[in-house]
């Protein structure tokens, strides 16, 4: 929570920025996006550790070794396509905390500072209510949260589209764990904020936010469209990260054209 932490000195380049990298799908080595992300004058890369990069699939220690190399920070994003950490069936909830440990204990030893978690589940009406479900989700978070801080690395839960946990569930998140949050703005206006909400959010806890994922869009969808290509107002939006908020930003696109990366990174500082 420490990166979420206000400063009454903080100077233009107290908000480090990076980019969510699409190396899950296979089109993008890790290498390369690492590479990408430095050539670009990012501050860190944020690695999908799913699919090619699923943590069986790579080496660790050359992961966090090119960064060292490349003067990157790393920061992760953890699997959650397939897993289910609310699930109300103890074993599969179980079984999917396993693997988020596992990822996590990847994380440290590559060196990722942040993991960004997926609070979510597939277990939902009818068969299964939010108040049913929202006691697994926490207690699960709680879990994730304590054996990450352990190894040095800090869980961020992020905002979820139309599922739980979505912006309007974070107060839970808050009130009943100790972990921080990233920001997703794409999901965050999926759910209904506008940018003044959702400038109003951030300022309301910027001590909780540690990271936001800028998510572009050109209507109240999940589009991921390159940074300043959509419609949301960022102006408007990330004005609290201009008063002395120390976090992380992720551009996150779905492109495999650096070119497009690049533009984002320089749309994203003009609104910061």
């Amino acid at each position: 929570m420490s990166e979420g932490e206000r400063r009454d000195d903080a100077d233009p380049r107290t908000v480090r920025r990076g980019y969510v990298t699409q190396t899950h799908t296979g089109a993008v080595p890790w290498d390369d996006a690492l590479r990408a992300a430095s050539r670009i004058g990012f501050d860190f890369a944020e690695l999908y550790l799913d699919g090619a990069t699923e943590r069986t699939r790579i080496d660790p220690n050359a992961v966090g070794s090119l960064a060292a190399e490349a003067d990157l920070d790393l920061l992760v994003h953890l699997p959650f396509v397939d897993l289910e950490i609310g699930s109300p069936r103890d074993p599969v909830r179980e079984g999917s905390l396993s693997e988020q440990r596992a990822c996590i204990e990847v994380a440290s030893e590559m060196g990722a500072e942040k993991a960004v978690l997926h609070a979510g589940t597939s277990a939902r009406p009818p068969e299964w209510e939010l108040d049913e479900i929202a006691p697994h989700l926490l207690d699960s978070v709680r879990v994730l949260d304590r054996f990450a801080a352990d190894r040095d690395v800090e869980i961020c839960v992020e905002n979820l589209p139309g599922v739980p946990f979505t912006v309007h569930h974070l107060d839970r998140v808050f009130a009943e764990t100790e972990a921080s949050a990233t920001f997703d703005t794409g999901h965050a206006r999926v759910d209904g904020l506008d940018a003044e909400e959702m400038a109003d959010f951030l300022d309301a806890h910027g001590d909780r936010v540690s990271h936001v994922h800028v998510n572009d869009a050109r209507e109240d969808a999940d589009e991921h469209v390159p940074t300043g290509s959509g419609t949301t107002d960022f102006e408007t939006a990330l004005a609290p990260l201009r008063e002395g908020w120390t976090g992380t930003v992720s551009v996150e696109v779905y492109t495999f054209d650096f070119d497009y990366l690049e533009l984002s990174a320089e749309k994203l500082d003009e609104f910061l």
